[in-house]
């Protein structure tokens, strides 16, 4: 556990007498494969996307574990794991690979080196096409401008996250079709020509959204969807947390029917937070949930007692991501405390 400035309050207005070391976060676990959790209804949904050879398109709440559905299933399937983050200035070449023209004429108008390889990146989906034929098939001219930092282990298949892809233009999605279906890409830039992916390799698309915007028909033809949603019942809500908890937090992966008390107590009231009476604008996922256990376990709160009303609130902020919200949980909290 890290030990924090006891004067973090700046009482003394002087520094910490001893340089603060801080230990690795325990978020950075929270994202190995071998702890997620999918519900049955999902992975029929990703049984199908790879029996169809469709990219799979997962939707839910921020926070939900979308992008981490594709990290497990490469994981699971034994697949190299790429993720491409949507932005609001992407355009599908960029799923391919970023090629710095203006870098290259600049360096050879300088006298620098003017090597294509040099002002080459490539990206996720270029990177998994590439990595599902042997070295010997990429085309020559491919092979040259490859960038210095390439590290070929293929013939592979891989799992290409598109991460938010609503983040991105209107058009993008549209614009995305070729590469659904037909598993190639080329540098116009340099005259290089296409590479298809390997027969059988294609690489498996897993695409998530937040819902943001409309995506059009034609994308969503070629997709297999899923929606990723908190159990409606109040038992199935907890169970499922439960278990989600319990893979994240060993402190917590108690073999009882009944969960540890300070699990059992968070689980209630982050029910009740979730509910359209709480009055927040953004309602905490299990990402949320998960950083405020940790809050208070780094706090010193303890998995065998119930949920500590001072630990409970000096975490709020990780539970809320709204200015108003912060009000809103803090009486709910405390009207839940007065009926305890």
């Amino acid at each position: 556990m890290t030990k924090l400035p006891a004067d973090l309050e700046n009482r003394t207005r002087k520094p910490s007498e001893k340089k603060v070391a801080l230990a690795e976060a325990r978020r950075s676990t929270f994202r190995d494969p071998s702890a997620y959790q999918p519900d049955p209804d999902l992975v029929d949904a990703m049984r199908v996307a790879l029996l169809l050879r469709k990219p799979l398109l997962v939707t839910g709440e921020p926070g939900t574990g979308k992008t981490d559905l594709g990290r497990y299933l490469a994981w699971k399937c034994g697949f190299l794991f790429f993720q491409f983050d949507s932005k609001s200035t992407s355009v599908a070449r960029d799923l391919h690979y970023y090629y710095d023209a203006l870098g290259r004429f600049q360096a050879s108008q300088s006298g620098g080196s003017a090597d294509a390889s040099q002002f080459l990146r490539l990206n996720a989906l270029g990177e998994a096409i590439l990595q599902s034929r042997a070295f010997a098939e990429i085309p020559a001219d491919m092979r040259h401008v490859l960038p210095p930092d390439f590290e070929h282990t293929g013939p592979r298949q891989s799992v290409v996250v598109i991460d938010e892809v609503d983040k991105a233009p209107r058009d993008f999605p549209n614009d995305l079709l070729n590469e659904l279906e037909n598993h190639y890409f080329r540098i116009a830039e340099l005259g290089v020509r296409p590479v298809r992916a390997g027969n059988g390799l294609e690489p498996v698309l897993v695409i998530t959204s937040n819902s943001e915007k409309n995506l059009p028909a034609p994308f969503l033809r070629r997709c297999v969807y899923y929606n990723i949603e908190f159990p409606s019942d109040s038992k199935g809500l907890r169970n499922r947390l439960r278990e989600i908890v319990a893979a994240r937090l060993p402190e917590f992966d108690d073999e009882n029917e009944t969960a540890p008390p300070m699990l059992r107590d968070v689980l209630e009231v982050f029910e009740l937070l979730r509910r359209d009476a709480s009055g927040l604008t953004k309602k905490p996922a299990t990402a949320e949930l998960l950083d405020w256990l940790v809050g208070m376990l780094e706090l010193g709160g303890e998995v065998d007692m119930g949920l500590d009303d001072e630990l409970a609130r000096r975490t709020i902020p990780a539970l809320v991501k709204h200015a108003t919200d912060r009000v809103a949980a803090l009486t709910v909290l405390k009207d839940w405390f007065a009926r305890k």
